[in-house]
């Protein structure tokens, strides 16, 4: 080893505090995650919030002044066509301990760059009425929106989407960035279209969510016979398999084309990924995205006019290994520095 080196290299970090940092973007962040000395919060302890982000369960009350990104658990899974369980994934999602500060490809600390906090779950009136709770969900989103703030939700299940797009394109129809396994375009089923299968044709017929401003990335399994609508409506579908064919870039570069620089929102259902990774989920497809391409899509969309985003269908009790919450936790991060990013 070079001895010259060596002694420069003790001179500089031998006597040096894990908050003694020399690079300049590195110093830049550990100025928003040190402040007055080298300790971090334990990310073991206290009450759980999302990516230790501050918590203010008084936000509505206070008319979510001082905030840029409101991050929101909606724990309702009352529209799933299959196993249920999605209700617990805000708490999945909230206790994963490793997540963040720092994004290292965009290069955003978002909770020192912009004014963001868990504000707890969004209250809902009935745990028994899918009715009631997507009005509830709609109207609580619609004053996030109202104030100017971004929502970041995780859920729950897929046919929350429907009521939140009712609230963020109530004004004009925004574009969609939807990653999942399904399109979620089919009809009424046993009486109700409110159901998870449906959320985004339920949202173009309301005149909330335009149809040739959508992309559907990674859709794959034995329902594509019900995603008539996707195709009828204008809506770009890739399948997982031509996912992987196209390659990445050229997925990013689609969706980039498909939404342009309108107002658009990003929703994320973690089925998307392959069971083999995520299989806490109620509809596991095989033959997914892996977690890393999901990654590489989203940092993508950086610089995209972005006015909110979700994480959806997490069900913790299918997945002992809390993989699935890992992943969707730091797909949310990810969200979350999209939001904070400006340009």
């Amino acid at each position: 080893m070079d001895s010259k080196k060596l002694e420069a290299l003790r001179e500089r970090f031998a006597s040096a505090k894990g908050g003694d940092v020399f690079d300049p973007e590195f110093r830049r962040v550990a100025d928003l995650v040190f402040v007055g000395s080298d300790r971090r919060p334990w990310p073991f302890a206290e009450v759980a919030t999302f990516a230790d982000a501050p918590y203010r369960p008084d936000a509505a009350a206070e008319g979510f002044a001082g905030l840029d990104v409101a991050i929101l658990g909606i724990p309702m899974d009352l529209g799933v066509t299959n196993r249920a369980g999605a209700r617990l994934g805000p708490r999945a999602v909230r206790a994963v301990e490793r997540i963040g500060p720092y994004e290292h490809v965009l290069k955003v600390a978002p909770l020192g760059e912009a004014r963001v906090a868990d504000i707890g779950d969004l209250p809902m009136a009935s745990r028994f009425s899918l009715e009631r709770c997507h009005a509830d969900i709609e109207a609580y989103i619609r004053r996030i929106v109202e104030a100017g703030v971004k929502p970041l939700s995780v859920g729950g299940d897929h046919s929350i989407g429907l009521s939140i797009l009712r609230a963020v394109g109530r004004d004009r129809p925004v574009g969609l960035i939807h990653i999942d396994a399904h399109c979620d375009t089919s009809g009424e089923y046993e009486g109700s279209k409110f159901h998870h299968g449906g959320p985004f044709r339920q949202a173009v017929l309301d005149g909330v969510l335009d149809p040739e401003r959508t992309i559907q990335i990674g859709i794959r399994g034995g329902a594509e016979y019900l995603w008539e609508f996707s195709y009828a409506s204008g809506m770009t579908v890739i399948h997982a398999e031509e996912a992987v064919e196209m390659g990445i870039p050229a997925v990013i570069a689609k969706a980039r084309e498909v939404v342009g620089d309108g107002p658009t929102y990003v929703t994320f259902d973690i089925d998307s990924v392959d069971p083999g990774f995520a299989p806490g989920t109620g509809t596991p497809e095989v033959g997914g995205l892996a977690p890393r391409e999901v990654l590489q899509i989203l940092r993508g969309l950086t610089g995209l006019n972005l006015v909110g985003a979700d994480v959806v269908e997490v069900a913790p009790q299918y997945d002992g290994t809390t993989n699935t919450a890992h992943i969707a936790a730091q797909v949310m991060f990810t969200l979350l520095c999209l939001l904070v990013r400006k340009g």
